[in-house]
């Protein structure tokens, strides 16, 4: 368990000073990353996932300058986490129970996971992650598949109150699916989907003007839906604080948790919550297009509750009867549909069973310590030619930094010589750079190893059409980092 001191509010500059003389190693060496390694108490845990190697990652034709036995640098567990090493095992099991009984595997399985009740397996844990009890939670479908399925039961516009509450960036699916659904229900986009912004000049969103707008709109507003964690500038929205004010105000509420899941704390029972779905690809490591979650509210678990009906959410006391009538599970998992996919379901549990060696609090403190220590190496840097879109207060984000550039064309010249690096983030044209170190398989001196290597590429960039060398020196028409 990590220790008390490490909180929330010890973290920045200051803090890595008094850790600073206390290790006697400056901030900014290899020596304080790792130092602070090994008083890491999930470092362990990287351990048991497979760590891209430089040979793999370098881009097809680039010139290895290291050793290409090394590992790469992947800072893009929001985008991708990385693969469990038991994930193989669990499919590889699958695989041979199919091989070997066909269809026999619903109901006979050497390691008691019978297909017919797979997910059985995931929910508890997937309970844990997101604050909720195992009975509001389903692992079924995909984000947006289940984005819609939940839209169905809980967007019921009515001529008064019809709109949809959502932030002006979201993720393009999430505003899809929203479109179509005000849509579906004959209303036009223009007049019934409020988009916030930020103030100008501002990135991130105030939790305040959020309230706000629930408290001007909210006689009119059915839906406030908002994502848990921005996927762009990494802001981790008062999720607690929406949800008090949209329930004040008679608004059903929901959520994306995309890159929330398994990245931040998240309280979605007591909160109040109505219903939120989230991927499983990202920070809960289920692999490229894993099945996604799903939470209902235990007070949703009601028959009446319109739904679009399958044969997985019917009473599975009498589902093999055949009966044409629905009987809804009285829980979350009357909202499935079809039977989940057994591979897609165990690779979610390969990753689920290192969550269950720790807990998302201390998850949580490793983050807010590791992210912290981005920043702080970040700054140091003192340049002007990006800056951080992420909020300062370690509260109001996750473990993610988005780096904006100011000059035109630098961000993808920046992105290309860390790809040469094999120093693995991702970007969003046209001038973004996500960076995000995930606490189950990062490593402080990773972070340190990424901060040297984004300085060296910051010192390539041309500027004005000319090169900086590699010691940074700026010749006419360039500037000194």
């Amino acid at each position: 368990m990590y220790p008390e001191s490490m909180s929330l509010h010890l973290t920045g500059r200051k803090y890595y000073e008094i850790l600073s003389r206390e290790l006697n190693h400056p901030i900014d060496s290899a020596e304080f990353a790792a130092a602070l390694d090994a008083r890491d108490p999930l470092r362990h845990l990287r351990s048991q996932f497979h760590i891209p190697l430089r040979r793999d990652c370098v881009p097809e034709g680039q010139t290895e300058t290291e050793d290409p036995d090394a590992e790469a640098i992947y800072l893009c567990g929001n985008s991708l986490g990385l693969q469990p090493k038991h994930t193989r095992k669990l499919v590889d099991e699958e695989l041979d129970v199919w091989a070997t009984l066909g269809v026999q595997g619903h109901f006979r399985h050497p390691e008691n996971r019978e297909w017919v009740t797979i997910d059985d397996h995931v929910v508890e844990e997937s309970a844990k992650v997101v604050g909720a009890k195992p009975s509001e939670v389903a692992i079924m479908n995909s984000l947006t598949v289940n984005l819609h399925f939940l839209m169905v039961s809980f967007y019921r516009p009515t001529q008064q109150r019809y709109k949809i509450l959502m932030e002006s960036k979201s993720f393009p699916s999430d505003y899809y699916a929203i479109e179509s659904q005000v849509k579906h229900h004959n209303f036009p986009p223009s007049t019934a989907i409020i988009q916030l912004s930020p103030r100008e000049g501002e990135h991130t969103l105030r939790t305040q003007d959020i309230v706000d707008a629930i408290e001007r709109e909210g006689e009119s507003i059915a839906l406030v839906m908002f994502s848990g964690v921005q996927y762009y500038t990494g802001q981790f929205f008062d999720l607690h604080a929406i949800t008090s004010a949209a329930k004040a105000k008679g608004c059903v509420v929901g959520y994306d948790l995309a890159h929330a899941a398994g990245n931040v704390p998240l309280k979605l029972h007591d909160w109040g919550v109505d219903f939120a779905c989230w991927c499983t690809y990202k920070y809960l490591n289920a692999g490229p297009g894993g099945i996604g979650g799903a939470f209902v509210h235990e007070r949703h678990a009601r028959a009446d509750i319109p739904r679009l009906a399958g044969w997985w959410g019917t009473d599975p006391a009498t589902k093999f009867d055949m009966s044409h009538t629905f009987a809804p599970i009285p829980s979350a998992l009357s909202f499935r549909v079809s039977n989940p996919s057994v591979l897609a379901t165990v690779s979610l549990l390969g990753s689920l069973r290192v969550f269950a060696q720790t807990t998302m609090e201390d998850i949580r403190a490793k983050s807010v310590l590791l992210t912290g220590y981005l920043e702080v190496l970040l700054d140091a840097l003192d340049s002007d030619r990006f800056t951080q879109l992420t909020p300062r207060d370690p509260a109001a984000r996750g473990c993610q930094l988005s780096l904006l550039f100011r000059e035109e064309g630098v961000m993808m010249k920046v992105f290309e010589a860390l790809c040469r690096q094999a120093v693995i983030v991702d970007e969003r044209k046209p001038d973004v750079v996500r960076v995000s170190p995930a606490p189950l398989y990062n490593t402080y001196a990773e972070v340190w190893r990424f901060v040297r290597a984004f300085r060296g590429a910051l010192e390539t960039v041309s500027v004005g059409g000319d090169a900086v060398d590699a010691e940074g020196h700026a010749e006419k028409g360039f500037v000194t980092l």
